[in-house]
């Protein structure tokens, strides 16, 4: 059974910084690329940021230069560091790997930024 748990993510002032993190079960955690989505109400979710099983990394523009995803192979772990926040980075972060062609999806973390 795949599970993906998201660390709590949380309030933090514009400017600031955060890192999530994201423990995955139930899958050969490296040889499977991982991403990290949002959502905000009302809106479609959007991909944040992607790394593959090799580490090539991929950036939505709206947090390029400012996010970096990243992932611990031994730990099965994948992390998202983002520094300088911005109000509408605020959203439900998500953990997800698509292995075989079914996407799976973590429970979600909320990340509010405060101007």
């Amino acid at each position: 059974q795949v599970r993906l748990v998201e660390s709590r993510g949380g309030l933090v002032q514009a400017g600031g910084s955060l890192r999530l993190s994201c423990a995955a079960s139930g899958i050969s955690f490296s040889i499977n690329a991982m991403d990290w989505y949002r959502q905000t109400p009302g809106k479609r979710r959007e991909t944040v940021a992607s790394i593959t099983s090799g580490g090539v990394t991929n950036y939505a523009d709206s947090v390029k230069d400012r996010f970096t995803i990243s992932r611990d192979n031994a730990r099965n772990t994948l992390y998202l560091q983002m520094n300088n926040l911005r109000p509408e980075d605020t959203a439900v972060y998500y953990c997800s790997t698509r292995p075989q062609y079914i996407r799976y999806w973590g429970q979600g973390t909320q990340v509010t930024v405060a101007s």
